[in-house]
């Protein structure tokens, strides 16, 4: 069982899975569909082996150059600043942004001299595509005092109550950041 509780234990160490949850699909895994586990096992080795961040936005890809960056229909005005590669592929499996973009993970000297050099390549507004927290506010203003040189316009994506929440269900920054957001109908 040594194996078995090995293979829980990796299984938990997944985002949202729970002992139970790790427990079930190790099970399901060794007993009742190995074909699939080793399918699975697979393309986990492949795309370790074979995925790597940009070097252009951060972003993932399969080459030096992620097929975002090299695709020669975005539109190169429009940069949107995210938190995380996974955001990327958020907003592209829903094809609600046709600009690039520029993964935000951490603020050093070289993140923001990278920032520069794509800013300085015809980027006419950049996007702030973070979660609202005081502490992305903060990231903000230093991005763009850095960014003060270049003729760039700041955004933000808009911020306030999901569709079919209740009020009671959402927390005060979001409810303070849609009564000052609010927009004439």
């Amino acid at each position: 069982m040594k194996q078995f509780n090995s293979l829980v234990e990796a299984l938990q160490g997944l985002p949202t899975i729970g002992a139970k949850s790790a427990t079930r699909l190790a099970y399901h895994m060794v007993m009742n569909d190995t074909f699939n586990a080793l399918k699975l096992s697979h393309a986990i080795q492949n795309a370790l082996s074979s995925l790597r961040k940009c070097d252009s936005c951060g972003g993932m890809s399969e080459h030096e150059l992620c097929d975002i960056c090299v695709d020669e229909n975005r539109d190169v005005s429009k940069l949107a600043l995210v938190q995380n590669a996974k955001d990327i592929l958020t907003f592209e499996e829903n094809g609600i942004f046709d600009g690039k973009y520029f993964v935000l993970e951490e603020i050093d000297t070289d993140t923001i001299i990278n920032l520069q050099r794509v800013a300085s390549s015809g980027v006419k507004e950049i996007i702030f595509a973070f979660s609202p927290s005081i502490s992305n506010d903060a990231i903000i203003l230093y991005i763009e005092d850095k960014l003060t040189p270049y003729d760039i316009n700041f955004t933000r994506i808009a911020q306030g109550v999901p569709t079919g929440v209740s009020l009671e269900n959402i927390d005060i920054i979001s409810l303070t950041r849609a009564l000052d957001d609010r927009v004439k109908i």
